[in-house]
């Protein structure tokens, strides 16, 4: 497939299968991730794979958001917003959570960093595409918590900039 092609075809696909892609074709994606451009070669991408019972973490995060939005004290209702939470984590076989840290080098700033990572982020979705997974983009308000932060490690500076979920697609 070439590039023009891959760009006018590629798909949020969400039509989902509980079938994990191979070790080798998460790796592969990552790497081209890795080729994305980015001033000064900072790198400012994180990547963290969950599949399996790892999607766990993220379903927490979720979880604990949907209960900070819960006005009734009930210890049922906040409960089911947990599960509900958790049960987003695990709609997907593979999560790839993007996360940015900006560099502190003087002359980079963090509009090109996060922008770096957003090419990244391109780069596994039309690879995905080519290798024939099903992918898509996922953000909305709880990337962008606290919670998800310390979930995933970012510093006081970095943010998670969003997911991308993963499936043989069929």
């Amino acid at each position: 497939m070439d590039t023009i092609e891959a760009i006018h075809t590629r798909r949020s696909i969400r039509k989902v299968k509980e079938v994990e892609p191979k070790k080798e074709t998460i790796l592969k994606l990552l790497e081209s991730a890795r080729w994305a451009p980015n001033h000064f070669n900072t790198e400012p991408w994180r990547f963290t794979v969950l599949t399996g019972e790892g999607r766990r973490k993220l379903g927490d995060a979720y979880g604990k958001i949907n209960q900070e939005k819960v006005k009734d004290s009930d210890d049922s209702v906040k409960e089911a917003a947990y599960e509900k939470g958790m049960n987003k984590a695990f709609r997907a076989p593979v999560i790839i959570v993007v996360s940015v840290e900006p560099s502190d080098k003087g002359k980079v700033k963090e509009v090109e960093e996060i922008c770096a990572a957003a090419c990244a982020v391109q780069n596994i979705l039309l690879s995905a595409h080519d290798l024939g997974l099903g992918a898509m983009w996922r953000t909305g308000d709880p990337t962008y918590t606290e919670i998800m932060k310390q979930s995933f490690g970012t510093s006081e500076n970095g943010t998670v900039l969003g997911f991308s979920v993963h499936w043989i697609s069929g």
